[in-house]
């Protein structure tokens, strides 16, 4: 995520600052371990570089000290996954170019990012025929996912203002907004599936670009639990829409698989060993942050125990592939 603006909510005496981020959602869809598939041009051995980083927020790793790289509005970590995994490669600094900013959509990828503070080159642009490692962690921005969490933390303070249910049995309330009352039509899936589309396109790019590169499609880790049970104080969410927000989370990250597979690249899940380290769970454990974060972090985007999960899951994967 990279641009945000803090919203007041109240209801009930509940009061939550909700930092509506671009989330480059950060996810993965799949709960099986297996769902992470293997790229063309793999090796015997570990890529040494050069090593690109593409991707939005979740990439990037906003508000994870220490802050670096330009510009400065992209809210780069020297600990995100991407400089993780370049750092257990033992890639050299010259051969490793994180690219990823926050508020990124896969247009950013081919055309430049204005930010709050400078101007984001095309990501692509990193990429050569020299390139032999590519991660691209990107998809959120595209479907909307940062204002269709403040839609839903406005509509949980409106429910607990109201009874919490009691007097209109709706524990789905932001749903509703979404979802035809027949279920035959569903916004936020429809966003899926073009997101898909321009992700195959943008594949299609990096290996015209990258032709010798290992690329692997990066998902989104756990941000909501999967019963939406526990969401209540640190998300402000009403029960079912946690639900529906994580479905729609799965839903998107099995389409991010599902092009990656077709277009001959590798799967990386991280929504798998993130499960139960989610948003709505203990400050100890969790990957993701809350609205009001107590690690280090944006708000609603992972810690540097998330970065460093999610590093773990790349580097599982290229293990995998050999």
């Amino acid at each position: 995520m990279g641009t945000y603006t803090r919203v007041g909510l109240a209801g009930a005496g509940v009061t939550c600052g909700l930092l509506l981020l671009a989330l480059s959602v950060g996810h993965n869809g799949d709960d099986d371990p297996a769902a992470s598939t293997q790229p063309r041009n793999a090796t015997a051995a570990p890529p040494k570089g050069p090593y690109v980083a593409l991707g939005d927020s979740y990439t990037s790793g906003p508000g994870i000290p220490a802050q670096t790289g330009t510009p400065a509005g992209c809210d780069r970590s020297d600990r995100n996954y991407p400089a993780l995994v370049a750092q257990k490669l033992e890639i050299k600094a010259a051969d490793f170019r994180d690219v990823s900013c926050s508020g990124a959509t896969l247009a950013d990828l081919s055309a430049p990012q204005t930010t709050g503070d400078g101007v984001n080159p095309a990501q692509l642009s990193a990429l050569s025929a020299s390139t032999r490692l590519v991660t691209i962690g990107i998809g959120g921005n595209d479907i909307g996912f940062g204002s269709l969490v403040e839609s839903c933390v406005k509509q949980g303070a409106l429910y607990v203002a109201t009874g919490s249910g009691k007097y209109t049995g709706d524990d789905a309330p932001c749903r509703g907004r979404y979802v035809s009352d027949s279920g035959d039509t569903d916004e936020v899936r429809q966003r899926i599936q073009a997101a898909g589309e321009r992700l195959a396109d943008t594949l299609r790019e990096v290996e015209q670009r990258a032709p010798q590169a290992q690329v692997y499609v990066v998902g989104y880790p756990a941000i909501l639990p999967a019963k939406g049970a526990g969401c209540d104080d640190d998300m402000t969410l009403a029960p079912d829409d946690a639900t529906y927000l994580d479905d729609k989370e799965r839903q998107l990250n099995s389409v991010l698989r599902e092009r990656a597979a077709s277009a001959g690249a590798g799967y990386v899940d991280t929504y798998t060993p993130s499960a139960g380290r989610d948003a709505c769970s203990a400050r100890e454990t969790r990957w993701v942050e809350p609205l009001i974060p107590a690690n280090a972090a944006a708000p609603v985007h992972p810690n540097d125990r998330g970065e460093r999960g999610m590093a773990d899951a790349v580097l599982r994967t290229l293990k995998a592939s050999r």
